[in-house]
């Protein structure tokens, strides 16, 4: 089987592919910013709605709260895939794009932990599935849409804008919370303000839908709707037909596994680190954070248009390439320009702690040992350290021991302060710092870097898997894959990197996850990716180097 001819009196004109492109990747944009606002957001949804003494729990809460809603984006890959197939594009991301609205507007509505106990986070979670339901099906149709209405010759770069629509719903997640910050008090902001953000996805809701009900359903569509191609069952189909097993392995572990762990190390993790590692103003971070993505997004559009002339596969491997040799020293460089006296402060006055019964636990509200107090208590002031054996409990700064006698073990609360006291006497500096001019522009050039390395195995995504598949059963095969590599692989990376961070006490020691990821994911592109131009889908097509 091939791709369905296209009738002549439904090929699409440029002004047809301009409206297409724009409202796609608007609702794209708006779909994926009621989904990040929640992660740009973390650390204050954590405080409000899963409430504990322990600030790093709260954020690691918060973090499986965020890994909550990708769990469920491969449900919404199959049910929403079903219906695309079936149903069609057009009206299925329009569901889509409606239950995201809705979903995202609730957040903002729900009271604090303080005020209904257990029912906050559960309301919270509740609401978190509905999103990953919602997205397991908008990128899909949005991706496919576009597809299938782009000349074959320019499929990469029509839907580079699809791609780059993701980064897009990232910076607009933080243009609109900087915005809400700045219009507001600090006390404002803590107390109510930060729920605008969420609340505005009514109004993104109202205009997505107001663009995309303008739209046509794709032409590949009607013309297997003409000719009686459609799928029965789109979901059995695709582990069914010929070959498409190996071609769902590819789309998982080759292209939605690297993917993904690359993009979201490039947006969350780098704020993160920022805010937490490099001890950074939090609005500066956020705004060099935006800056960087904004500058970044061209790449996607930039690499999918290279794809259609050098072929999907060269860009998706070199990316992973340059990320396994440049991930661990781009991270190096945006800690030192950020915070240079702390990172040249660790390695002149590096901090040991030794001592028996050392397990840290993250998600405990309170440890078991002194020393896993004391680990717990380093993690939160965002201090790096070396834990090694000992018989007693001790803490050195650069070989001088640190006084533990009167530590005040039984006061949470008071703990990271007399620890930052402590440290000060040696020459840390714990507060957060404002970079210069100069360091900023770097960080901002070095962060598009990062982001850059997305774009590269990002940008002709959209594309690849469009012509992987048959079009009967296009929108479940490409789904499912994408959305169990992107929900389990990209979605567990906040809440798996910082387990690995607080458990080493090695702000960098996160990355690890991605490097193994992005290792996996160039060996499978390696092996099963089809090089060669681009063409569209035939079951004689085979794999050639």
């Amino acid at each position: 089987m091939t791709e369905p001819a296209r009738h002549p009196d439904i090929q699409p004109t440029m002004a047809d592919m301009r409206l297409v492109i724009a409202a796609s990747s608007m609702g794209t944009i708006f779909e994926w910013y009621d989904f990040f606002i929640y992660g740009t957001l973390a650390a204050i949804i954590g405080k409000t709605f899963f409430h504990t003494a322990d600030p790093t729990l709260q954020l690691l809460l918060a973090w499986a709260g965020f890994a909550i809603g990708f769990a469920f984006r491969p449900l919404g890959a199959i049910l929403f895939g079903f219906l695309g197939d079936r149903l069609g594009r057009k009206y299925t991301f329009l569901v889509t794009v409606t239950l995201m609205g809705i979903a995202t507007s609730g957040v903002g509505l729900i009271p604090s932990a303080a005020r209904i106990g257990i029912a906050a986070p559960l309301l919270v979670l509740a609401l978190r599935v509905m999103q990953g339901l919602a997205l397991g099906g908008e990128y899909g149709g949005a991706a496919i849409y576009v597809a299938e209405h782009a000349p074959p010759s320019r499929r990469g770069f029509f839907t580079g804008f699809i791609q780059a629509s993701v980064v897009g719903g990232f910076v607009l997640s933080l243009v609109v919370e900087l915005g809400c910050k700045a219009l507001m008090s600090d006390t404002v902001w803590n107390a109510w303000g930060w729920r605008t953000p969420f609340l505005i996805s009514t109004l993104l809701l109202a205009i997505s839908l107001w663009m995309r009900l303008k739209l046509s359903e794709s032409p590949v569509f009607r013309a297997m709707q003409a000719e009686g191609e459609l799928a029965g069952n789109p979901f059995t189909e695709s582990f069914t037909y010929p070959g498409n097993k190996r071609r769902l392995f590819i789309a998982l572990f080759g292209i939605a596994a690297g993917l993904t762990v690359i993009s979201y190390t490039a947006m969350f993790s780098t704020l993160s680190f920022l805010k937490s590692a490099a001890r950074v103003n939090d609005t500066s971070a956020e705004i060099i954070a935006g800056l960087g993505a904004a500058l970044g997004m061209a790449s996607f559009v930039w690499f999918g248009r290279l794809s259609d002339r050098i072929g999907r596969k060269k860009p998706i491997v070199l990316g992973y390439a340059v990320t396994l040799l440049a991930l661990f020293p781009l991270f190096w460089a945006i800690g030192h320009v950020a915070n240079p006296g702390l990172a040249a402060q660790a390695a002149r006055a590096p901090v040991v702690v030794s001592g028996p019964d050392c397990d840290y636990q993250p998600f405990s509200s309170e440890q078991a040992t002194n020393c896993g107090k004391l680990l717990s208590d380093l993690a939160s002031v965002g201090m790096p350290y070396t834990l090694r054996d000992g018989t007693t409990l001790a803490v050195t700064v650069a070989g001088a021991p640190l006084p533990l006698a009167g530590y005040p073990w039984a006061d949470k609360a008071a703990r990271p302060r007399v620890l930052q006291d402590d440290f000060a006497r040696f020459g840390y500096k714990l507060g957060k710092v404002e970079p210069s001019r100069s360091a900023a522009l770097l960080l901002i050039v070095l962060l598009a870097v990062v982001m850059g390395l997305s774009g590269a195995t990002y940008g002709p995504v959209a594309a690849l898997l469009s012509e992987m598949f048959p079009a009967r059963i296009r929108y479940s095969s490409m789904s499912i894959p994408y959305h169990i590599g992107t929900g389990y692989f990209g979605g567990f990376l906040p809440l798996i990197a910082s387990y690995i961070v607080a458990r080493t006490g090695n702000p960098y020691a996160g990355l690890w996850y991605t490097w193994a990821v992005v290792v996996v994911a160039l060996l499978v592109a390696l092996w099963g990716l089809r090089g060669g131009p681009p063409r569209d889908f035939a079951d004689d097509a085979v794999p050639t180097a």
